[in-house]
């Protein structure tokens, strides 16, 4: 695995980011890393897994067009 040295990072953003780690849990390092593994993006294989996943849950169910709904609630 990997590592990574940040140098200058902002002391407000630091602050922030302790304080997102503190809140979810985990060490500062562990929320940068979640932070970072996130921007990078998940691979195509996840995310076609993901998008197969979803639709078979949602296969049986009529959805609406959330576009038609705020055009209707627009109108009113």
């Amino acid at each position: 695995m990997a590592d990574i040295l940040v140098r200058g990072l902002n002391p407000q953003a630091l602050r922030r980011l302790k304080a997102r780690a503190k809140q979810n849990g985990r060490s500062l390092q562990g929320e940068a890393k979640l932070l970072l593994e996130r921007a990078a993006g998940a691979d195509s294989g996840q995310v076609v897994k993901l998008i197969a996943k979803w639709e078979k849950k949602f296969a049986s169910r009529k959805l609406t067009s959330s576009a038609d709904m705020i055009r209707q609630d627009r109108t009113r």
